[in-house]
């Protein structure tokens, strides 16, 4: 049982390791992650959505190695019935045409959460 005041739900974004983006570029992928698996959330996981509202929208950005680690993650996230969304780039910028750029997965229990990305580090 957790303590008062320890949170349950986060929210993961894991980016791709293997393609270079600006700062600005990564933060905006990842809030692209975000929103929409928040968005996701709140329409199929509404109790799970409310909860990490309250807790104050707990966030963590880790890394993936590559597009095959990434879909691999999603895999796990889907077969677990968690929230989860692949963000492709439009190309305007500075990545070619629908690269994807990371993948959300949540907001979500953490316990449902950490054994998937549990073992990838912070980015």
């Amino acid at each position: 049982m957790p303590k008062k005041g320890e949170m349950q739900y986060k929210l993961v974004v894991v980016v791709r390791d293997d393609i270079k983006m600006s700062v600005g570029k990564l933060a905006a992928q990842v809030a692209h992650a975000a929103v929409t698996c928040a968005l996701e959330a709140k329409s199929r996981k509404p109790k799970w959505f409310s909860e990490w509202l309250k807790e104050g929208q707990r966030k963590v950005v880790l890394r993936a190695e590559d597009m095959d680690q990434l879909r691999a993650l999603k895999d796990q996230a889907m077969r677990a019935g968690l929230p989860q969304a692949l963000i492709t780039d439009a190309g305007l910028t500075e990545l070619a045409p629908n690269t994807t750029t990371c993948l959300g997965i949540g907001p979500a229990p953490e316990n449902l959460l950490d054994p998937i990305t549990g073992s990838l580090q912070l980015a």
